[in-house]
């Protein structure tokens, strides 16, 4: 297969399988949205779904947040991990989507990535899934899979953002990259990877990634 064949294979492949796309992290409006990807850093998507019910109830706004302290909301949200971090990212961003955003997280790269505990990916999420802006968030999930398929050198996440970017159509970005999360957690995961129902990799895998699957 021509590379233009294998973006190809993958596009039909993702869309066959996952034809409507659901959004892993539980939300209902913009602020929930962020405050769930924050939480998601180093931490399963299913225990942030278990954890952001019981801080929602009491704060599910900016407003609402900066009442608590930063003590309060780590207790919560520590089964999440990394909570004294998180919980003054979470405080902290309360406040300055007060201050200087009218309690509204901003449709802005450039100013989510302000904001405490907010980076790159965190702020990728937001603009894709709560506003629809085209961006190609870049979890572990996306690096492992565009590393198996020979679509990038897998030397870090931001070269592997730029490659998912040059060569996958902008108007499908906000899909695929959910798409081929759900398809790296279903069917090539780190662990207990099974290259028989990997048709992906199976199809198109680097060839160095084949052979040592083979070899173990």
């Amino acid at each position: 297969m021509t590379k233009q064949e294998r973006i190809t294979f993958v596009i039909n492949t993702l869309k066959e399988l996952y034809p409507t796309i659901p959004i892993p992290l539980d939300h209902k409006d913009p602020y929930t949205l962020l405050i769930a990807v924050l939480l998601s850093a180093q931490c399963t998507d299913v225990r942030v779904n278990q954890i952001t019910p019981l801080l929602f109830a009491k704060a599910d706004n900016p407003y609402d947040m900066v009442k608590m302290s930063v003590e309060e909301i780590k207790e919560i949200i520590r089964p999440c991990g990394l909570s004294p971090m998180k919980s003054k990212g979470i405080h902290g961003l309360s406040q300055i989507l007060i201050e200087k955003h009218n309690g509204q997280v901003p449709q802005s790269f450039e100013y989510l990535e302000e904001l405490p505990a907010v980076g790159h990916k965190t702020a990728s999420v937001v603009m894709s899934q709560a506003f629809g802006v085209p961006a190609f968030p870049v979890d572990t999930h996306i690096h492992r899979l565009m590393y198996r398929w020979n679509l990038t050198n897998g030397k870090n996440v931001v070269q592997t953002e730029k490659d998912a970017k040059r060569i996958f159509p902008e108007n499908l970005w906000n899909d695929l990259h959910l798409q081929i999360i759900w398809y790296g957690r279903e069917y090539s995961p780190a662990r207990g990877w099974n290259l028989e129902r990997d048709i992906i990799t199976r199809t198109i895998g680097r060839k160095s990634v084949l052979s040592e699957f083979i070899k173990k």
